[in-house]
């Protein structure tokens, strides 16, 4: 029962796994700003060293952002259509989760995470998480905002940074120890496992893009959701 997961917030990244989220092939491509013309022969390319048949696809998860409008749109879309032309679910998981995730199997449980990726004009996409030993729980929603004095944010104190916009922005972050794997770029297959166990666990799982620009993202006090 496999699925087909990917990621356009960033670079473009696409796995298929299996129906416990393992990876059976991965595809990624860095290239900037060219995520229309990479993104279906990737898929192609992954479902082919899997072997697996995109009619034997059970779902289709999608990485939701935050990320600039253009290249997010293009997984989302992507992501649907597929859906649509197979019958059979998108499911949406922020990509930011994917990346905290990843970090907290190498962290003891009850550390805190600042995840953050690049929103350009010196801003970055960011959100809290605490590893739970099982999974991460968000402390705040995803948002926007400066990387300079992001640290200084309540929410952050004591946490282990994660993500490429640590390596954009290290002078903001200078005074916050990396967590291990930091500079991993995001997985697909995180969000494939995210995913199975959100919806095993019912949760509902839409794929709306998150776009955030200041003033749309407004920080909640303490938000806590739990993620798996």
């Amino acid at each position: 029962m496999p699925l087909l997961a990917l990621d356009t917030s960033g670079s473009v990244a696409v796995a298929v796994t299996d129906d416990a989220g393992t990876a059976l092939a991965r595809r990624s491509d860095e290239q900037p700003r060219h995520h229309a013309e990479l993104l279906a022969p990737m898929v192609v390319a992954a479902l082919a060293e899997a072997g697996v048949d995109r009619r034997e696809l059970t779902a289709v998860v999608v990485g939701t952002g935050p990320a600039p409008f253009t290249g997010l749109r293009v997984g989302l879309v992507t992501a649907r259509t597929l859906a649509l032309a197979l019958g059979i679910p998108a499911l949406g998981v922020p990509s930011l989760d994917a990346l905290a995730a990843r970090a907290a199997r190498g962290v003891p449980a009850g550390t805190r995470l600042l995840v953050a990726t690049d929103a350009r004009r010196r801003e970055v996409y960011w959100a809290v998480y605490t590893a739970t030993g099982d999974g991460i729980e968000a402390v705040t929603p995803p948002q926007v905002g400066f990387a300079d004095g992001l640290a200084d944010e309540p929410a952050a104190a004591g946490a282990l940074v994660v993500g490429p916009g640590v390596a954009l922005y290290p002078e903001a972050f200078a005074h916050l120890s990396a967590a291990p794997g930091a500079d991993d770029p995001l997985d697909p297959a995180e969000l494939a496992g995210l995913a199975l166990r959100r919806r095993a666990a019912g949760a509902d799982l839409p794929t709306e893009p998150l776009y955030l620009r200041r003033p749309d993202a407004v920080p909640s006090a303490g938000h806590r959701r739990a993620l798996g």
